[in-house]
């Protein structure tokens, strides 16, 4: 939360009068702080304190902002560490694919290219089924037979619900970045997600699993994952 300089928060959340002397940002809601949050989602090493965090402020349609660390300097070192922002971080499709996708691919190959090998293979026949029928939708029975394919990748969907989010709880494992939570929905084309946008008012990111990617101007927090595009990846 942002607080002004004649302000301060209370333990439990009240604005108060302060004498700070400057504009800050203090921790509101969170279980964590912004450095501790840093440190976590960004794999840094503990043992010293942040002397500066660097960071970029988006300001949400909604009215709250959103912090993108940029550099950190700690206490005692020379050098700012710069941290790497990548774009769409779980998205992969015709149009574009994250660094952090192609990156994790590359690592599963080295590790064991005959999984890739039989990922690629399992998604790519799901893949050309769909393109040879007239079937309308992605049935449970698709999303299960991809699913064990995309744990291989670190892409741990959760149970199917059929309803709110096809599969709430899922996770991605990328990297030695931490497990991170992200709700996935299940599209024929992704262009369908419109309702969950325009109906859901508390958007939480998430991540569109989908034949075929035809959303236009799809808001910042949703990813999306295009099954055809990765399958042609994973042959190449």
């Amino acid at each position: 939360m942002a607080v002004g300089r004649d302000h301060k928060l209370s333990g439990a959340g009240k604005i108060l009068s302060g004498k700070v002397g400057h504009d800050r940002i203090q921790q509101a809601g969170g279980m964590q702080s912004i450095g501790e949050a840093i440190r976590h989602w960004y794999g840094l090493a503990g043992g010293r304190d942040f002397e500066r965090i660097d960071v970029e402020v988006v300001i949400h349609t909604d009215g709250h902002f959103i912090l993108v660390p940029t550099a950190v300097k700690m206490r005692g070192t020379k050098r700012k560490q710069q941290l790497q922002r990548c774009h769409a971080p779980l998205s992969f499709h015709h149009d574009y694919q994250s660094r952090l996708w192609r990156g994790q691919i590359e690592a599963c190959r080295t590790r064991c290219p005959e999984d890739v090998a039989w990922v690629a293979s399992q998604i790519a026949r799901v893949v050309d089924e769909h393109r040879s029928s007239k079937s309308k939708n992605v049935l449970e029975a698709d999303l299960l037979r991809t699913g064990g394919a995309l744990s291989v990748l670190g892409v741990d969907l959760g149970p199917y619900l059929g309803r709110g989010y096809d599969c709430l709880n899922s996770r991605f494992l990328f990297a030695d970045l931490p497990a991170y939570p992200c709700p996935v929905e299940i599209k024929k084309r992704s262009r369908g997600f419109t309702y969950q946008v325009t109906t859901y008012t508390e958007l939480p990111r998430a991540v569109v699993l989908c034949m075929d990617h035809n959303m236009v101007n799809p808001p910042d927090h949703v990813d999306f994952i295009e099954l055809p595009a990765l399958a042609d990846y994973l042959r190449d």
